[in-house]
């Protein structure tokens, strides 16, 4: 997504399915599950059981204890853990911050430490057991009482109806908010596609399967450019070097986005003092790529991706456009060579995340939707009051409701070329 400014999309809510029947008295986990939930007084003791169980999940990089773990003493103050087990082995993990009666997954719900912006979001679990664990974390998250740690189901005194907790799950995919939708009344505050494209072929193929506008603005821009010298991409493989990069693409990205009457993601503090942290965490282990093209002497722009289990995840930018000339699109050329890098260094996919701008459209093929929900009590004051201001508004306020077996339809679309 544009990490410069806010969108401030809206959609209807979430509500649960009738045809899905609410457990009453517990999750919809196997007789052998145990769901502890308590608070955190060791994050660095978390983050060795986090990392084992890292290494039996088909997670993404925002669910990674790189990005999770992540000046965790700042961004989650008052830490509740939710954590299932089956057999004596840890299964899922969930970490949430508490603010009153809202649990937070994966953020602070503080908008100033929020600004990182969370995606593919979601409960960590091993590998196969997804869909029943997230249900199943997330129902003993909202009963939980909040009094000391105890195990699920049966052992210890939950909240029930209208005292349930508050969830808020940002960027989760469908998968998840059907788990969400199976627990309770979900408001969906807005969906997003999240662009990608995957390798199926061989890289100098890549762009005759765009369209032809995008083939020709590429072609005309990449000529353009390679009359200053070649054109190249850099990955930043020392630490000096990568916060060399990220100062520099700080200030490409600052001046875009001022000039547009917009503040820019580096414009609160500490967006910058996180991200210089995980690239500390992250780059040694592969998962930082700082990257600056250039043509000849003269930089194009930088990308700041992140690469986790095969995939490349273009994250932030930072783009010279005022030395640019009519011709030369420095985002269109800044991706096309990260997503040819992307190829050549192992990579089984190139995600633009979440966003429907126009460049993502041009280069990717397919997308993945994200959600940003709320799970609550249909009955609740915040739930009514919301749903008396969509029909203020005007908007037609019609529950939508998700159907675990659309899941996997709904939650990938097809992008013509």
């Amino acid at each position: 997504m544009d990490r410069g400014r806010v969108n401030q999309l809206a959609t209807p809510h979430v509500t649960r399915p009738d045809a899905s029947p609410r457990p009453r008295d517990g999750v919809r986990a196997n007789a052998s599950t145990e769901i502890v939930v308590s608070g955190v007084a060791d994050f660095a003791a978390l983050g060795v059981k986090w990392r084992d169980l890292e290494a039996r999940s088909n997670n993404s990089f925002f669910q990674s204890w790189t990005w999770t773990g992540c000046l965790a003493d700042e961004r989650f103050p008052d830490p509740v853990l939710v954590e299932a087990r089956e057999h004596g082995r840890t299964v899922a993990l969930a970490l949430f911050n508490r603010r009153g009666r809202t649990l937070y997954l994966g953020e602070s719900g503080d908008k100033a430490q929020d600004c990182v912006f969370i995606e593919f979001n979601g409960v960590l679990a091993e590998t196969g057991l997804e869909g029943r664990l997230t249900a199943a974390c997330l129902e003993a998250a909202r009963a939980w009482s909040g009094h000391g740690c105890r195990a699920w189901p049966g052992r210890w005194p939950a909240l029930s109806g209208l005292r349930r907790r508050r969830l808020v799950l940002s960027g989760v995919n469908s998968t998840t908010a059907v788990s969400a939708a199976e627990i309770g009344s979900v408001r969906r505050n807005r969906s997003l596609p999240a662009p990608f494209v995957g390798f199926r072929e061989s890289n100098d193929r890549f762009l005759e399967s765009r369209s032809a506008n995008t083939r020709q603005q590429l072609r005309r821009s990449l000529r353009d450019y390679a009359a200053a010298g070649a054109v190249t991409i850099e990955r930043a493989d020392t630490s000096q070097r990568a916060y060399e990069f990220l100062d520099r693409l700080a200030a490409l990205h600052q001046t875009s986005w001022m000039a547009r009457g917009q503040p820019g993601a580096f414009a609160n503090p500490f967006f910058g003092r996180f991200h210089r942290a995980l690239i500390a965490r992250g780059l040694g282990r592969g998962e930082i790529d700082l990257l600056r093209v250039t043509a000849g002497g003269q930089v194009i722009g930088f990308l700041y991706n992140f690469r986790y289990h095969g995939h490349s995840l273009a994250y932030q930018s930072g783009f010279d456009y005022a030395g640019a000339t009519r011709h030369e699109k420095p985002g269109l050329t800044c991706h096309h060579e990260a997503i040819g890098f992307a190829a050549r260094t192992g990579a089984t996919r190139y995600d633009f995340l979440a966003g429907d701008d126009r460049y993502k459209r041009s280069l990717s093929d397919q997308a993945e939707i994200l959600h940003w929900v709320e799970v609550t009590n249909s009955y609740s004051p915040r739930f009514l009051v919301g749903r008396l201001r969509e029909l203020i508004a005007g908007r037609s306020g019609a529950a939508l409701a998700v159907q675990p077996e659309a899941a996997q339809e709904t939650s990938r679309e097809v992008i013509a070329a």
